[in-house]
């Protein structure tokens, strides 16, 4: 089978629980918890409220992270309260609320003592923008990742099909650099980084890695190979892709990946360039 091969264009750097599962509602309660959560929405935000619930002086709710940026009720405008409503505390001990990230598509309910550590690590939540090496503050979500790499890193390349070449070219360039592309197939995106570290003493190291565009759970289907082939010498490395939510930078601190320093890189590198397979397989 052909492969398609494309340059990556290489980029200086700088020096650089699991998911609560659902819990089946009993049958004929889902939609009376639904219809309970929904009346202790926060009027200004529209996020839950929890407890500690202080409502107003007429016993209209505010959610506690809202409350210190108001002066008076959003509802009647009268004074906000300091008086605890323990029988609306005890009602939200009872039910279970949907995750803040479920209109990106998590299906997830869970008790509010649970709710705030599950969406820190949410797989649903807004994605960082995941190009090593610079200060970029764009987030989005799964979907619009690509798109923001094409528009606003240019160096970033794309290549269609489950088996590609990665070309990284002008590898003896000095100081720390990455390189990065897009491989689509399988109606994924995975993203493929190659990076070079230069320590105090001018020692350079070199890491490979590959992210599914994705989450945890839809990386566990599929597994790549990264493969060094020239002068009847080969390096292969295997791995299930890391989500784009975990980044790369546990897997390079703790050599899970592709490593190889510069001597190794000489006896695959040609005029400069390296060439390394790359393959992409379904579990």
């Amino acid at each position: 089978m052909s492969r398609e091969a494309a340059p990556a264009v290489p980029t200086r750097t700088s020096t650089c629980i699991p998911s609560s599962q659902s819990v089946p509602a009993l049958t004929g309660t889902a939609a009376a918890n639904n219809d309970l959560a929904s009346l202790s929405e926060c009027p200004f935000c529209f996020d839950y409220v929890l407890p500690s619930i202080l409502p107003c002086q007429s016993g209209h709710l505010v959610c506690r992270n809202c409350r210190p940026k108001l002066s008076c009720c959003p509802t009647c405008r009268g004074p906000l309260g300091s008086t605890r409503n323990l029988a609306m505390e005890e009602v939200a001990n009872s039910l279970l609320f949907p995750c803040i990230y479920s209109f990106s598509g998590c299906e997830l309910t869970l008790p509010y003592t649970e709710k705030a550590d599950h969406e820190e690590l949410c797989e649903f939540r807004p994605c960082s923008c995941p190009f090593p090496g610079v200060a970029c503050k764009w987030q989005g979500s799964l979907d619009a990742v690509v798109p923001h790499l094409m528009h606003h890193h240019e160096s970033v390349t794309t290549l269609q099909g489950k088996k590609i070449i990665f070309l990284a070219t002008d590898i003896n360039l000095p100081g720390s650099i990455d390189w990065v592309m897009v491989q689509s197939c399988f109606d994924f995106d995975f993203m493929l980084v190659l990076e070079k570290q230069e320590n105090y003493d001018g020692h350079q190291q070199f890491f490979a890695i590959v992210q599914l565009i994705g989450t945890r759970k839809q990386a566990e289907n599929f597994a790549y190979r990264l493969e060094l082939n020239a002068h009847r010498r080969r390096l292969a490395w295997e791995a299930t892709p890391r989500s784009i939510h975990e980044g790369i930078l546990t897997a390079i601190m703790n050599s899970d990946c592709l490593v190889f320093d510069t001597s190794i890189a000489q006896r695959f590198a040609e005029n400069g360039d390296l060439c390394m397979n790359v393959t992409i397989s379904m579990c």
